[in-house]
This record gives structure tokens, C-alpha cells and sequence, in this order.
């Protein structure tokens, strides 16, 4: 790794190690992705950490869904595909940090339940 990745990664650990709050409030933020998603019928895989993945289930959407979050509302978001994972179970992979707040966490869950829509996507849930 570079030094300066090193760096920030050390960094990261010591802040983190000495405040809870920080801790707390990123449990809170995945919790309430995660609801907010599945209560629009968003396919959701909870593995009970922190990282909300959005199961799409093809490449061409999956990229096609990244590329529309980030050209029409300003958001990031990774999108995994084959190999990372097995065909057929591409998904976006979101991790809400503690500094996101509400309004933030708001303007993604509308930006995904547009976009499902505009996608024609399933929304029958799927659990992992």
C-alpha cells in the first residue's frame, strides 16, 4: 500500500476505536437504508453488516443503474459484477457512513425507487 493510504487507514482506526457515536450512528444509517429500501420491495441481501447490497441481477443493469444514480442525482455507487460475484447475482453495493444524514439517506431511497421503476425491475424481495 501506498504510505498514504497506510496513513488514512491507521488514522481511520484510531478515530474509530475512540468514538462510539461514530460507530453507533453508521449502524443506524444501514439500518435505515436497509428499511427504507425493502419497504419500497427493493430486493435487499442483509447480511447484518453495514454494506446494503442491492441485488439487480444483470451486468447491463446493474452498470446502466450505477452510471443513471451518479449522472442524474449526484450519487456514487459501486456497482459488482461478475467475477466479484456469480453471474446473475450483480447488485449495487452501498455503504452509508456516519456522516450521511437523513436528507442524503432520503434523496437516495427516491433516486433508487425512480429508477427501479424507469428500469422495470423486480421488486419481489430476495434474501440471502
Amino acid at each position: 500500500l501506498p504510505p498514504t493510504v497506510a496513513a488514512g487507514a491507521a488514522a481511520s482506526v484510531r478515530i474509530l476505536k475512540t468514538a462510539q457515536h461514530l460507530r453507533d450512528q453508521q449502524q443506524l444509517n444501514a439500518r435505515v437504508l436497509k428499511m427504507r429500501l425493502k419497504g419500497l420491495g427493493l430486493p435487499i441481501i442483509d447480511h447484518g453488516s453495514h454494506i446494503v447490497p442491492v441485488h439487480v441481477g444483470n451486468p447491463i443493469h446493474c452498470k446502466m443503474l450505477s452510471d443513471m444514480l451518479l449522472d442524474l442525482h449526484g450519487i456514487y455507487v459501486q456497482p459488482i459484477n461478475f467475477p466479484t460475484v456469480p453471474r446473475g447475482t450483480e447488485r449495487l453495493r452501498f455503504t452509508p457512513s456516519p456522516v450521511h444524514d437523513a436528507g442524503q439517506i432520503d434523496t437516495l431511497v427516491k433516486a433508487m425507487d425512480s429508477l427501479w421503476a424507469q428500469c422495470a425491475l423486480n421488486r419481489a424481495q430476495a434474501s440471502a
